[in-house]
Formats: C-alpha cells, structure tokens, sequence
C-alpha cells in the first residue's frame, strides 16, 4: 500500500507529517518512496543503466544512456555499491541484480526505501555488504525499511523493530532495549524455546549414495555437473547455496522426477544391505523404497497437493493404490489429517476444506507432515519452512530431528544458514550445480559457507 500496489480500504498514510493519497507506484515516487521487491523487477536482456532509466522521460538524463550511466557511478561512489552500468542483467550474480533495483530507486530520489527480505539469497559477505551500504543510506538522512524474519539480522542492522503478527500491528521496540527471546514472543504471542536439540548420528550407515550425477533441464542447459555424495542414516545432511544452485534439480532427479544424463543413484536396503539402482525407476517405485520427497517450492500446491481436495483427501492420494474393489477407506487417511491438524497446529475450518483455501504456511505443514507420516527411509525436505512462524518453523526442525533420531537419512535444503549449522550434521555446498564441499555443521562457520556458495570449481577444459 505504501509504493502504491495495493490502495488501503481505510485508515492513512503520512509522509512527512502529511496525509498523502497513493494510488500507484509512480504516486509513490512522487512522494520519494522506493520498493525493492524480493523478486526483482529487471528485463534480463538489458544493461544495469537501460533497466534504472526505464520509464522515464523527464529529467536532466532522460533516456542519455552515457549521461545515465555516469550518475550511476556517481551514487555508486557516495554509497559504495560495486555495479557496472553497462553489464547485462542476465549476466549478473543475485546481489548484483538486488544492487541494480536499489540504485534504481535511489536514481529517483527515493529517500525512504522499502526492502522485502533483501538476504534471503545472498551470502553472509553479500548481508554484510549491503548493510554496510543501508548503513550509509542511514547516515546521508535516507529511512530505511526492512521485512525479515531472520531476528539476529533485525538484532544488528535496525534502530527500531515494529511487529506483526497475522496481519495485526502488535507493537513497536527499539533494538537497543530487546532481544530474540522478546521478539519471538511478539511474533507467536507465546512462549517459544528457540532450540533445536542436536543429537550425535547413532550408527550412522550410507544409505543413499549419488555418484557423478548429470542433469539437464528442460532448456537443454546443464543444471548438475558430476555431483557426489553420501547420505547417511541417522543423519541430517544439510545442502546450502545460492537460489537456483541445482538444489530443486538434485532432489528431483533422486525422486525420478528430472531424467538423469549420466551418473547412478543407489539405495542401500537396511535390512538386507542389497543396492537398489534408481535409476531406471519410476517416482513411485522409488517412493515404495521408502525415499520421500517433501518439496515446497514456490507454487506450493502445483506440487505434492491438490489444491480442491481437502486434508483428508491428500492424504488419501498416498495410499490409494493400495484399496481394494471400487470403495476407498477414508478412516485412515481422515485420522492422520485430524493427526497432522492437531500436532502442527494447522489452521483450517475442517479436514475437508479445500487445501487452496489455507494460507500457505498451512499448506506446508499439511504437505510436510503427510511425508513424514509416511515412514520414509530417506526424507527430502526442501525448504519446509519457508513462510511459516518461528513456531512453527521449530516444530518441523524438531520433526526432522526426530525422523534422524529413528535412523531415517534425512536430505534438508535451506535458505537459513544459521539453522543449518545448528540442525544438520554436515553441509554440503552447491554452486552452479557443483560440489564446492562438504564441511562438518559442527564446527563450520558461516562465513566458510558464504565462500564455498560463491567459489567457482574449475575443471581441466579450463
């Protein structure tokens, strides 16, 4: 509602002490209020310059791109961004594009910014960069907005700490005078212990080895490039990088999901310690091996759900196969939704509401919760907290934990590097779809992480 998306149905907005009306992003400007959005805004096949002068027509440099350009550098100097005008978008690493969209709106005179979740995908060295620069922004009289749910990052860069919670305004602190415990209360209205209770891997056995995997996608283009690992039972093996590093195709291809180019995965039985190739399998088969995939990618319900059935109903999609004649039993499935709705604390109206009528937190508990009910041998879950609560997001760490505790090798991607180092016994790293290493959670640091996340592995073509 502030850069003029939405249009409020009651209530005001001041800028500077004065009731001001938006009514669209360009109101916004006028007002020298500038978003940048979690998911950028560029056209790919631009430069840096022609994306931060697009649109407009007044001005001293108007559509001068040399002109432009030269006032580029000149913001880039006073607030220490590193960018170069004239380098394409589809070029560009994710921080250089983030910095893109903040000189954009700085280039018209925004002089309060808005950034939703601008960390989610940089690296520790890249926050860091870019809250030295929000730093100086602050110093040179700019106000400066951040939505985040990471609170030792809400700890060190802002003054000020509003909260919400479902919506509703739950009050304001300075950061001076709170810490995480506070803030974790204002947000789940409750007591929270923010602990995840790492135990040592008891017995650990591999129990899922990937070796030189290949994979393209549908573009033709290679996505994995000889990946190779072991995941071990009684495990949690955690895969860090930047977005768009392969995580989502690595995962698909073990769950038969994306064609393999070369390379095998094998699945060592427990009980017998026979090798199931998996190759040539289909996803069901390998789900019948006991290897789960629980994804949440963006689309929540373009995957795992159906989004005009209800809790019950999805559940049901996992055993189907196994009813008998042309009648389905709906007591099982029915009495693990009531399960899953009660432990995770899902809010719906009822076990048969349509899934696409819960928020999406909702939706990931319902899809989570279903595949570790499944008792799988090895759980994929990438990603299984993105947009929930803090509440709910140590509910399913200490669900992970659990599943490993039970001798289940469990497979977690996750955007947080702080709880990987804290939940995972190991990390392995991916970087444009290579290996980069596999450190020890325990002992790593975060900024060891950052560095394998950007380190780029030459090969002997090279």
């Amino acid at each position: 509602m502030i850069s003029g998306i939405y249009y409020p149905d009651s209530g005001e907005i001041l800028v500077n002490g004065e009731e001001v009306s938006i009514t669209s992003p360009k109101d916004a400007f006028n007002y020298r209020i500038g978003m940048i959005h979690q998911h950028f805004k560029l056209v790919d096949v631009f430069t840096a310059t022609e994306n931060i002068i697009l649109g407009l027509k007044d001005g001293p440099e108007g559509y001068d791109v040399k002109k432009a350009a030269q006032k580029i550098r000149e913001i880039s100097e006073q607030y220490g961004f590193d960018i170069d005008p004239d380098k394409k978008i589809y070029e560009m690493s994710v921080s250089e594009k983030q910095t893109v969209e903040i000189i954009k709106v700085l280039y018209r005179g925004a002089d309060i910014l808005m950034l939703d979740e601008p960390t989610a995908v940089l690296t520790p060295q890249e926050t860091r960069k870019l809250f030295a620069v929000l730093r100086r922004m602050k110093q040179d009289g700019k106000a400066v907005v951040i939505i985040t749910h990471k609170l030792h990052e809400v700890l060190d860069i802002s003054d000020k700490v509003a909260v919400l919670r479902k919506g509703e305004y739950i009050g304001t602190v300075n950061t001076a005078g709170t810490n995480e415990t506070q803030l974790t209360e204002m947000m789940v209205g409750q007591k929270v212990v923010l602990n995840i209770d790492r135990t040592e891997p008891v017995n650990p056995e591999p129990r899922l080895i990937v070796a030189h995997l290949n994979c393209m996608n549908r573009e033709g283009i290679k996505v994995l490039d000889d990946v190779t690992f072991t995941a071990n039972s009684g495990e949690i093996l955690g895969i860090a990088g930047i977005a768009g590093s392969g995580q989502r195709e690595l995962l698909e291809t073990i769950a038969g999901l994306q064609p393999m180019v070369t390379g095998g995965v094998q699945y060592i039985v427990p009980e017998t310690g026979e090798i199931e190739f998996l190759r040539d399998k289909t996803p069901l088969q390998i789900r019948e091996l006991g290897i789960r995939l629980s994804f949440v990618p963006e689309d929540r319900l373009g995957m795992g759900l159906v989004a005009t059935m209800g809790t019950t109903d999805n559940m049901l999609l996992r055993s189907y196969k196994k009813g008998k004649g042309l009648f389905l039993n709906k007591k099982e499935p029915k009495e693990l939704a009531e399960k899953i709705i009660k432990e995770l604390q899902v809010v719906t109206p009822g076990v048969n509401t349509p899934v696409r009528r819960l928020s999406g937190g909702n939706v990931q508990k319902v899809l989570v919760g279903r595949e570790i009910a499944a008792a799988p041998r090895v759980l994929m879950a990438a990603y299984p907290v993105r947009g929930l609560d803090i509440n709910s997001s140590y509910t399913i760490y200490n669900l992970l934990n659990k599943q490993k505790e039970m001798g289940v090798a469990v497979i977690f991607v996750g955007e947080d590097l702080d709880v990987l180092l804290e939940l995972c016994d190991r990390i392995m790293v991916i970087g444009s779809g290579t290996v980069t290493g596999v450190v020890d959670a325990r002992t790593a640091t975060k900024e060891e992480i950052g560095l394998l996340m950007t380190k780029e592995v030459r090969t002997d073509e090279q």
